[in-house]
């Protein structure tokens, strides 16, 4: 009786230790997550292991959260929480999950820089796709001293910025933005490109600042080099650039249609109306199209252009005074048609 005890026990014992181990395996193995395609769980700076769940139910819509508290609990997640960003992919076990987020193994995401206008609009763009918020980015890009340190004032600092898409961690602060930019900046100035700078005897953000002025004045790529080279037709007969874009740079006002005699009076040394050269910085980040432009400009003789009378964005261009004031009769011809004052 005793050894048929024994085996009962025995029986009981391992049919538990076996029913516990199916329970965590499931508990563990199982691909609880209800997402169709691979989704990004947010790690913050202030987050907490409370937080964190909230984000996995919220985002992941797993069937139980069993098996994620359960490990959490084992391992103590939430004493040691790792920000950045983790891809999940539907087939994603609940340990696989969560070995990824508890030891920090983050994903790279993409980072687009965009040829915007201001700092603010750009610390406003990065910041939806990093870590670091939009104040502490502009805060940076407004420091004198801390951008002096990287060569630049605050005229000059758009220089710093390549448009592109970079992979980066999401958890990058400020700073390490800042940083990454520097890196980059100095990756896309090759020997190649600062040698076409050095034969224009300029420096690399005077090119982007030239750069920056053919990007607002034309969006077609194919035409970027004709402006560029009627800017450096210009600036080697001592002209004034007399760019429009810097007009409307000077008074902030970007939507500007129609640029009458009145803003060509704005004193501010961005007027190429009124002070000859290059104005102090870039009026916007310029494109890589547009820096490349300026680097092979087209040589020709034009130093006059007009926006066509027909709207499509492209130009009129001129060698001579009176091929301008044609040019300038059709397109304010064009203007007063539509009533654009």
């Amino acid at each position: 009786m005793k050894k048929k005890a024994l085996i009962i026990s025995f029986s009981v014992i391992s049919a538990i230790i076996l029913s516990a181990a199916i329970g965590t395996y499931l508990l563990l193995f199982s691909k609880p997550f209800n997402i169709n395609n691979p989704t990004f769980i947010y790690i913050d700076e202030d987050d907490s292991s409370d937080s964190v769940f909230v984000k996995i139910e919220r985002n992941l819509n797993p069937k139980s959260m069993s098996g994620m508290k359960f490990l959490a609990k084992i391992k103590g997640y939430g004493e040691d929480i790792h920000t950045g960003a983790y891809r999940i992919s539907p087939q994603s076990s609940v340990l696989e999950a969560f070995k990824k987020i508890e030891s920090g193994r983050q994903t790279p995401v993409k980072l687009i820089i965009p040829s915007v206008r201001t700092m603010d609009k750009l610390a406003s763009r990065v910041a939806r796709q990093i870590m670091a918020d939009s104040a502490s980015i502009s805060a940076l890009l407004n420091d004198s001293s801390y951008i002096a340190t990287l060569g630049y004032d605050k005229a000059t600092i758009p220089a710093l910025f390549i448009p592109n898409t970079y992979e980066v961690y999401w958890n990058m602060t400020a700073e390490s933005f800042i940083k990454r930019m520097v890196k980059e900046n100095k990756n896309f100035w090759s020997t190649e490109r600062m040698a076409k700078a050095e034969a224009l005897n300029m420096t690399t953000t005077e090119v982007c600042t030239l750069a920056s002025i053919v990007d607002e004045e034309t969006a077609n790529n194919a035409e970027k080099p004709l402006v560029a080279g009627l800017y450096i037709n210009r600036l080697k007969r001592g002209m004034l650039l007399q760019a429009d874009p810097t007009v409307k740079f000077s008074l902030q006002d970007f939507g500007l249609r129609r640029i009458l005699f009145k803003h060509l009076e704005t004193d501010s040394p961005y007027n190429t109306y009124k002070y000859a050269g290059l104005p102090p910085g870039p009026i916007r980040i310029a494109s890589v199209a547009g820096i490349n432009s300026v680097l092979n400009y087209s040589k020709h003789n034009y130093i006059y252009m007009c926006a066509k009378e027909d709207f499509s964005g492209t130009h009129n261009f001129a060698s001579t005074l009176s091929e301008h004031n044609i040019n300038a009769r059709k397109y304010q011809q064009a203007l007063n048609r539509r009533n654009i004052k």
